[in-house]
């Protein structure tokens, strides 16, 4: 397992070791041991799972009371991952990371608190991520930024993409910037 800081302050790239035999393979997603030793974040106390089918976007979602961490990761198919800074005093705010993440790869993607995350499925399969997180879902401080903020221009590799209704009406970031700022000044 090998740990890359990116050039947003706080992701981290999360290379897992893959072991391969004529029967498929096997992974170690988390072990505590190896996560402390490597100085990652090891308090999750959820495990999540979501599936979306091709050409779906899903986010771009942030949860601020109480602040949520993500250890985002793919089990099957692939996804173009986004991570974008929220943190109003961090000099790379409304900066927006991107990887693709799959089952081939066996990257995992740290994501702390003051980002927001979002996804869209690559492919003609469907894609099942799971997620560890440090907090509970809140559904009341939880909210997003709008997928196509044209602030962000963030070049989604899919065309007529699927999108639910409420990541379609969530706000711009001009719209939510003084929220941010009480939210985020860390």
């Amino acid at each position: 397992m090998k740990v890359r800081e990116l050039e947003l302050k706080g992701l981290k790239l999360i290379e897992l070791d893959s072991y391969p035999d004529p029967r498929g393979f096997f992974i170690e997603r988390f072990i505590v041991s190896k996560f402390k030793d490597l100085g990652l974040f090891t308090d999750f106390i959820q495990d999540n799972h979501s599936m979306s089918l091709p050409n779906v976007i899903r986010g771009l979602h942030y949860q601020y009371d109480p602040p949520q961490n993500k250890l985002v990761g793919v089990i099957r198919g692939k996804m173009w991952d986004v991570s974008v800074d929220l943190r109003p005093k961090s000099p790379t705010f409304g900066k927006y990371f991107t990887i693709e993440l799959s089952d081939k790869n066996n990257f995992s993607l740290w994501i702390p608190f003051g980002f927001a995350h979002g996804f869209c499925t690559l492919g003609e399969e469907p894609t099942d991520v799971m997620y560890k997180v440090d907090t509970p879902y809140n559904p009341k401080t939880s909210s997003g930024i709008h997928w196509n903020d044209p602030e962000l221009k963030i070049p989604w590799p899919v065309k007529n993409p699927i999108v639910s209704k409420a990541d379609a009406e969530l706000p711009t970031l001009a719209q939510c910037k003084e929220k941010l700022i009480h939210h985020f000044s860390i």
